[in-house]
């Protein structure tokens, strides 16, 4: 995926101004929202498990070596192997090696952002190997040659009618635009496929030391039929999704689905332990687990360990205001929304994404759905103090706020330019109460007006009301 980060403020104008854009976005505001509230005040216990959730991530975040290990040891017990990959490049030619090995022309995948992270179906397709998207979202957004751009319904920007001409297109059937038409389509299309398929990958939601199991959540099934049918199943997970225990699995999923899709649980959560035993049905030959580490590591210990408790559920960004504005795709990576703000700069160089946590109101939502509650907003603003740290933020911005700082130096001299400024923006503002055009302000006075102020400054109004 080509990193476009960078042009976040071009890309938002161009979000903005895309009619087609806005409406698919107006579905998120009337969907997750809602239905997560109406979820949480079915479980009046809801914020005592996110406490016991932050806890328990901390303590794993802790012992993460220790767990990993754990987990590595148990999946060897069971006939699994572990692949360990410290960056991308790593985890795809693993993943390639282990293609080849099977011979593999065709992979089925089920849902997996850690998958998109490391570009793998890129590079499968340049190996000769197949990749077939099976999650709905995903296949469409693999007909239009797209990307996500939101980490649970990842093609929440399209329209009906987006999707009911890449079906056309590429399935040479009739054009329909009932959504029960083109799920029947899709379901035949992906049902050779599956049957076809020489090896499935899959992302974890969880790995469980104590077992060795690996678990998805999803409610399509795609997710069962491409961990089932091949010979092979490939997991690919981050390093920090290990938990001590099934138990303490069931935490995490009591706030998942809740904090994602406002359901109880997905409909789908399947658990994998291995390769088949000679007892079983059904289920892959060889079972190989590729545990990613990508900067993660480097994240322990330090400012941005609590980034890690992420169970990547997404209600950040379904309540963030500036994503809700423009989409996942105006952030130019993978991980959109207050979370990617926080992440991509982590992977991909706070050169190359500065824009990203600048893009925040902070008004704080996000940090207060977070089923872990990561404080989301300060992490943005740890950010933001590295890029002032390496003189990436520009230069009117640098010089404006050292205008700003000597003034706040200065208390006298600060109250007699807040109410030199209070006077002035009062007599601009006039009857209308507002501030239409303003020096040194085009960034806002050129798309909406400014408020002129009311009353007394609020240093004034201390001081009288004591």
């Amino acid at each position: 995926m080509e990193v476009t980060s960078q042009d976040f403020k071009k890309n938002a104008h161009i979000a903005l101004h895309d009619a087609k854009l806005q409406r698919a976005l107006g579905n998120l505001k009337a969907g997750f929202p809602g239905k997560r509230a109406a979820a949480i005040a079915r479980l009046p216990e809801f914020d005592a498990l996110r406490d016991q959730a932050r806890d328990l991530k901390n303590h794993i975040l802790a012992h993460l070596d220790l767990y990993l290990e754990e987990f590595e040891n148990n999946v060897t017990a069971q006939g699994g192997t572990v692949h360990w990959c410290r960056t991308a490049e790593d985890a795809r030619k693993t993943i390639l090696e282990i293609c080849r090995q099977q011979d593999a022309k065709t992979v089925t995948k089920g849902k997996s952002m850690v998958t998109e992270e490391i570009a793998l179906n890129e590079y499968l397709e340049a190996n000769g190997v197949t990749p077939v998207e099976t999650d709905l979202g995903e296949y469409i957004l693999q007909l239009r040659n797209d990307h996500p751009s939101h980490i649970v319904a990842p093609a929440i920007h399209l329209t009906l009618e987006d999707v009911a001409e890449a079906f056309h297109e590429h399935h040479q059937r009739p054009k329909s635009d009932d959504p029960a038409v083109l799920m029947q389509e899709a379901r035949e299309m992906l049902r050779k496929q599956f049957v076809a398929a020489d090896v499935g990958i899959t992302g974890a939601n969880f790995l469980i030391a104590e077992t060795g199991s690996t678990i998805i959540c999803t409610n399509e099934g795609n997710g069962d039929l491409t961990q089932t049918l091949p010979k092979t199943h490939i997991v690919v997970s981050s390093i920090e999704k290990v938990v001590p225990t099934l138990e303490d699995m069931t935490l995490f999923l009591r706030l998942l689905a809740r904090s994602a899709t406002g359901q109880e649980f997905t409909v789908y959560n399947t658990l994998s332990t291995g390769p088949r035993r000679t007892t079983d049905q059904d289920g892959p030959e060889n079972f190989h687990v590729v545990l990613v580490d990508n900067g993660r590591s480097d994240m322990v210990g330090t400012e941005l360990q609590e980034m890690l408790r992420c169970i990547r559920c997404s209600a950040c960004m379904n309540h963030c205001p500036v994503y809700g504005a423009v989409g996942g795709q105006t952030y130019g990576w993978v991980y959109p929304g207050p979370m990617g703000s926080v992440l991509t700069p982590q992977m991909i160089g706070i050169e190359n994404a500065g824009l990203l946590p600048n893009a925040s109101t902070f008004c704080g939502k996000c940090e207060e759905v977070c089923p872990v509650r990561i404080p989301l907003p300060k992490l943005m603003r740890h950010w933001r103090d590295k890029e002032w740290e390496k003189h990436l933020t520009p230069g009117a911005a640098r010089s404006g706020i050292g205008i700003w700082a000597f003034f706040a130096k200065r208390p006298a001299l600060y109250r007699w330019l807040a109410q030199s400024s209070n006077l002035f923006l009062r007599l601009v503002g006039g009857k209308r109460g507002r501030v239409r055009k303003l020096p040194l302000a085009g960034g806002w006075t050129d798309y909406r007006d400014m408020p002129a102020p009311s009353g007394k400054t609020f240093m004034q109004q201390w001081q009288e009301r004591k």
